[in-house]
């Protein structure tokens, strides 16, 4: 295969998967051209995507976002696990040495902003308001028309397509990509509450509260992230101190899909558009960021042939275990969830089994980067 310097490639979705992708293949000498249907980067209300794990700040060393990331994140040092308020297990990852924390919390536009900063030291910027309407022709070579806000079109013939345009992409759906799975009938309710005073923000913690579950993650240092399986879950937080306000409130539902290739001609997915699973882990972002990465340095080196093959293994690796976590989260068969109350004090002692819960969360369960030395 030629090397991409002098093909064209159209990333469609300028999310953190998007925007590493650009990056990554731009620093390698590559331009190209990256357009969103969203008005701007994430709005700053909007934590979205918080956990940037060791894998991600691995992956992001070279381009230079990863000091960024730091100086803005917050170590998550321990994770905490609560029966009905009762501790049952405290998680201290300070007392790790890995170069990295496994996890960190920073609002997804954060990311994207630190990401867009660097892009345009490269002399790049997204095309924002401008949505891929339709993919037509050949995916060897095909045919991308493009809207603007003002309702002007364009037609282009990338060399490479890349749909990183999220979980309904229009790439995938019009280049004939299946995208099979399943969804759980449990609603999921989340809520980012903002304290008059500064907050606790280096432990994350999850309480059972059987039935149901109650997750408080930190987003900042006046500000938390309540996620439950309750309706009522509001009512039922334990507050550090007085409520500000909620910047963002949500709900949703959990599939579990991934497509079956990850490319088909010269037409490639990454993030979400190829993958969707449980929040559970905080591996979503991570993994589409992984995907971006792998797929700029196959395609410098002629290679993007291969990227399905090498990136369907750690898809399926992460998508079971995070099956497996939201299943073991989400119990409400009172044997099951009195055994688990049981089980988890006893996980203090045996290393091991923490270490590789730890190693998960981290992202260092999928394959590490070959061009990066020494990455493990």
């Amino acid at each position: 295969m030629e090397k991409g310097s002098e093909r064209s490639i159209l990333i469609a979705g300028a999310g953190p998967v998007g925007l590493t992708l650009a990056l990554e293949l731009a620093r390698r000498g590559l331009r190209p051209r990256i357009v969103a249907k969203a008005k701007g980067p994430t709005p700053a209300n909007e934590s979205r995507a918080l956990g940037v794990n060791a894998r991600t700040l691995t992956l992001l060393e070279e381009c230079g976002a990863t000091p960024m990331i730091l100086h803005k994140a917050r170590r998550i040092n321990r994770f905490r696990i609560a029966s009905r308020g009762k501790q049952l297990l405290t998680v201290d990852t300070a007392r790790l040495r890995w170069r990295y924390s496994p996890l960190y919390a920073l609002p997804q536009g954060e990311t994207e902003n630190i990401l867009l900063g660097l892009l345009s030291r490269l002399h790049i910027a997204p095309e924002w308001q401008t949505a891929v309407e339709a993919v037509s022709g050949d995916v060897e070579k095909p045919q991308v028309t493009l809207r603007r806000a003002d309702g002007a079109t364009e037609t282009v013939s990338p060399d490479i397509l890349v749909g990183a345009d999220g979980a309904h992409s229009v790439v995938r759906e019009n280049c004939g990509f299946a995208f099979p799975g399943d969804s759980m009938d449990m609603p999921f309710y989340l809520a980012d509450y903002r304290y008059i005073h500064p907050v606790e923000t280096n432990y994350a913690e999850g309480n059972f509260l059987n039935p149901g579950v109650l997750a408080r993650i930190p987003v900042s240092e006046d500000t938390l992230r309540y996620i439950s399986t309750r309706e009522d879950y509001e009512t039922l937080i334990e507050h550090p101190t007085d409520v500000r306000d909620r910047p963002w409130v949500s709900s949703f539902r959990i599939s579990f899909r991934h497509v079956e290739t990850m490319g088909r001609g010269n037409v490639f997915l990454a993030g979400d558009a190829a993958h969707v699973h449980s929040p559970i882990g905080a591996r979503g972002m991570n993994l589409g960021i992984e995907d971006a990465c792998w797929l700029a340095w196959l395609i410098s080196e002629g290679r993007e042939a291969e990227y399905s093959d090498l990136r369907m293994p750690a898809i399926q690796t992460v998508i079971q275990a995070t099956r497996r976590n939201t299943a073991f989260v989400t119990l409400s068969n009172p044997v099951l969830t009195t055994l688990r109350r049981l089980v988890l004090p006893w996980m203090k002692l045996f290393p091991a089994s923490t270490r590789a819960v730890l190693r998960t969360i981290s992202g260092r369960d999928t394959p590490a980067p070959p061009w990066i030395p020494g990455a493990k």
